[in-house]
């Protein structure tokens, strides 16, 4: 019977806002996945952009490549879902990790949670 947990990011300190330092790849980390094969993780993200100026996020997930990018567009004093509850798991005995980067560095931050969700 699966089993689930409501976890911090990994990146962040007692649950406070992960300040995205990287203004390019790889980013800077917001989460690392579990790296078992039989547990998953749903991660759900807001990032708050606090700069004057509007924010290009890229979320790198699980992989620095382009083809595994989202990207968001964040207007100044907004703060926007960028990961409504998506999921990475385990593979190969390696954790799968979320990175971030934006046009500025230091001017948005990410807050979140993790469904840890234990499937063995």
């Amino acid at each position: 019977m699966a089993t689930i947990s409501k976890l911090p990011l990994s990146g962040s300190t007692d649950g406070r806002p992960v300040i995205v330092a990287a203004d390019a790849s790889a980013g800077t980390t917001i989460h690392t996945g579990a790296s078992t094969a039989a547990d998953y993780h749903e991660i759900w993200m807001w990032a708050t952009n606090y700069n004057t100026s509007t924010e290009t996020l890229v979320l790198q997930w699980g992989n620095t490549t382009g083809s595994d990018s989202m990207i968001t567009t964040i207007n100044p004093n907004e703060t926007v879902l960028v990961a409504p509850g998506w999921i990475i798991k385990g593979h190969d005995s390696t954790a799968l990790i979320v990175k971030a980067f934006t046009t500025t560095a230091n001017q948005v931050n990410i807050t979140g949670y993790v469904n840890f969700i234990d499937a063995a």
